[in-house]
């Protein structure tokens, strides 16, 4: 009774293992894949663009020539000093005129009030994106948060090592009992 109980248990152990190993192969796959391709990848921090890529959500853009650009685009770029934003901003492009951009959010009734010049040759599109996985990328960026994904496999690695360790001595110690009394 007590071996089947044990047996379960590892079971159950193996089990969620595998599923926490095919979760961080994921997540890693879903962080890192698109970098092989040249696409970089950004969380939506706002409701601006609601409807096509929610707050939370993870864009991913490929960087292309910014005379591939079009209205109807999404970019992903950072507003001129004189905007008052000191972030990067995910909009769609509302109009292009003599190299002058300007862009609005999908949730916004207007237009941004600045426009802008893309001073470098190429620019970030975006090309799709994940809801809700911005929020597991920004929590990344929490020292805490990183401690605990690092620090809590490796605890839990240690721990179940040295149950099966303490384990095997115990095996090891009846065997040798065992020896010495025949």
């Amino acid at each position: 009774m007590a071996s089947t109980r044990r047996s379960a248990i590892r079971r159950a152990g193996r089990l969620a293992s595998g599923a926490a190993l095919a979760a961080a192969v994921l997540a890693a796959l879903i962080a890192i894949a698109p970098s092989l391709w040249g696409w970089e990848r950004y969380a939506i921090v706002s409701g601006s663009m609601s409807g096509a890529y929610d707050r939370g959500s993870l864009v991913f853009a490929e960087v292309v020539p910014v005379d591939t650009l079009a209205v109807g685009d999404v970019i992903t770029y950072l507003p001129p000093p004189d905007s008052g934003v000191d972030h990067l901003v995910t909009h769609r492009i509302a109009s292009i005129e003599n190299g002058v951009f300007r862009t609005k959010g999908d949730a916004n009734e207007t237009a941004d009030p600045w426009t802008f010049s893309l001073s470098e040759p190429t620019q970030a599109r975006v090309r799709a994106g994940i809801p809700y996985a911005g929020y597991g990328l920004a929590a990344l960026g929490r020292r805490d948060v990183r401690m605990i994904v690092i620090a809590l496999p490796a605890l839990l690695i240690a721990v179940f090592s040295l149950g099966r360790l303490w384990r095997q001595l115990g095996v090891e110690a009846r065997r040798r009992q065992l020896e010495g009394a025949a």
